[in-house]
């Protein structure tokens, strides 16, 4: 370590009065961070490279253990409640120095990171922890700054990492022993007591989810986006089961990003610099890129080998089914670098409507794209979850409300702005059911929403005759090339018309009582975009 590093670090210690550890590793390659691994018995390598660790008790995030320090800041932006739960900022200095130390007489590893491809928005990170593995996760996840970023590196935000230590909840007012705790007033974020990775990455997305909107006007998006070789910009959101990652694998586009971004001024960028997908029943054929990207320098979190094996099983989901790996963006061939795009074209909402209401493709209008991306609506079906044996619907503000600090009307203003400003076509895609519901009619085709998309990027739908949606006010085209025209009106796909507005006016019924909790901020221009029941 060269001496501009050491100060740099040691300016970091001594204000967190970090001292008399056992030493310090900082900025490691990928290769000697995964022998550090194996050597501190965090993990095995695999068969096709990748280094295999469990997470240990928590396999995901823990949203309940998931806090924000309340202060002058926060209090003005933040919207309290179950999300966002306030943390007593007395008890985060005396939390702070008991993990401090902890850390004494223990090697601890240091990786300086950049999160934002856009040079005007990068945030610096500085993770310390206690795991090389965990090191690693950062090095993939987070931009890796070149040797002069490095010079006179101070961090904007540090993460202390430290997965054995476990908090005690009546003195230091947690929940239990596991927690994330953001703190902007320090630039902190505090995770103890859980050893899983995503609530490093998950930490600093929810710090930028109100530092760039609140202060630079930037919009935050939990999404994935691409770009084609015109330089057209596409942003997909959508929750788990709605083909998020899919559809925006196109072997015609190049990827920008798989899960988080930001709109600013000339464009979108990629707030990370790697991917964190999920594997179970990952197969080559479905996910070629995904799949050819586990490899050397991969972590892949809670999966299991063949018997006797060291092949990987990706079926086996006896740990979690939330298995999944972490790499560079690199490792994926189509990615482009800088991660960076232009004023999107077209914006997709996915959703997975198991009850077979939703036209497969509809255009969006302002109030109905405000509206819709409040909702953040899908529907869970059976065997997506322990428990769940018939369609659950499910509403998630900006598709992925865990994550947005912020009132979710001031995410749904923000891109009301944006498409005023940009001219962008919103559609809302239904990836899920046809003909009825689950049980009862069939899943949408992958070739036929494929199509759509395709149909909307290229502009084919501009010129396109629109129906409106006699409960949701959607407009779906009446045509659309290599799709049967018939599935074009979810209706007509029903035997039962009857039986089809009696369903639709029940999921009317359900978007419009998970809005109540919105509509005394709402603005009118967003309650415009409500559906209408059907008397």
């Amino acid at each position: 370590m060269d001496t501009q590093h050491y100060s740099s670090l040691l300016n970091t210690f001594n204000a967190l009065g970090i001292s008399n550890v056992k030493g310090i590793a900082y900025n490691l390659s990928p290769s000697e961070l995964i022998e550090e691994a194996l050597a501190n018995k965090e993990g095995v390598l695999a068969d096709n490279g990748a280094l295999m660790c469990d997470t240990g008790k928590f396999t995901g995030r823990s949203p309940k253990d998931r806090f924000i320090v309340k202060e002058e800041f926060t209090d003005k932006h933040v919207w309290w409640g179950e999300v966002n739960i306030p943390y007593d900022g007395e008890k985060f200095d005396p939390l702070l120095g008991k993990m401090v130390e902890s850390l004494k007489g223990r090697k601890i590893y240091v990786r300086d990171a950049i999160a934002c491809a856009n040079p005007d928005h990068k945030l610096k990170i500085r993770v310390i922890g206690t795991q090389a593995y965990h090191n690693l996760f950062a090095y993939n996840m987070f931009i890796r700054p070149t040797e002069a970023e490095l010079t006179d590196f101070v961090p904007d935000f540090t993460v202390l990492d430290i997965p054995e230590f476990n908090s005690v909840p009546a003195v230091d007012g947690t929940r239990q022993g596991n927690f994330a705790i953001l703190n902007f007033g320090k630039k902190m974020i505090l995770i103890g007591g859980t050893a899983y990775t995503g609530e490093i990455k998950k930490g600093i997305f929810s710090a930028l989810n109100l530092l760039l909107p609140a202060t630079k006007g930037v919009l935050s998006m939990h999404c994935s986006a691409n770009i084609g070789k015109d330089g057209d910009t596409a942003v997909f959101f959508g929750l788990s089961g709605t083909g998020k990652t899919t559809l925006s694998a196109d072997p015609e586009r190049n990827l920008i990003g798989d899960d988080e971004h930001g709109w600013a001024e000339k464009g979108v960028f990629n707030f990370e610099g790697g991917c964190y997908a999920k594997v179970v029943d990952l197969t080559k054929e479905k996910e070629p890129e995904i799949f050819d990207a586990i490899r050397y320098g991969s972590i892949l979190e809670n999966t299991r080998f063949f018997p006797a094996t060291r092949n990987v099983d990706y079926k086996n989901v006896s740990v979690t089914e939330n298995t999944r790996v972490s790499y560079p963006i690199h490792f994926i061939p189509n990615a482009v670098e800088p991660s960076v795009g232009g004023i999107p074209k077209n914006i997709f909402f996915l959703t997975c409507d198991a009850y077979g209401i939703l036209p497969p493709i509809s255009k969006l209008n302002k109030s109905q794209a405000m509206y819709h991306f409040i909702s953040g609506y899908t529907a869970k079906v059976a065997g997506t979850e322990m428990g769940i044996t018939e369609p659950q619907t499910t509403f998630s503000a900006g598709f992925g409300q865990a994550f947005l600090p912020m009132h979710p009307t001031k995410y749904a203003e923000l891109l009301g702005k944006k498409m005023t400003e940009s001219k962008v076509n919103i559609w809302l895609v239904n990836t899920g059911w046809s003909g009825g519901g689950y049980g009862v009619g069939s899943r949408m085709k992958l070739k036929f929403t494929r199509a759509m998309i395709t149909a909307a990027l290229e502009g084919k739908l501009e010129n396109a005759t629109f129906e409106e949606h006699p409960v949701f006010g959607i407009a779906y085209p009446t045509a659309c090339e290599g799709v049967p025209t018939e599935i074009l009106n979810p209706k007509n796909t029903w035997e039962n018309k009857d039986a089809y507005d009696e369903k639709a006016n029940h999921l009317a019924s359900q978007f419009i009582a998970n809005f109540e909790k919105f509509a005394s901020v709402a603005n009118e221009e967003i309650m415009a975009g409500s559906p209408k029941i059907l008397v």
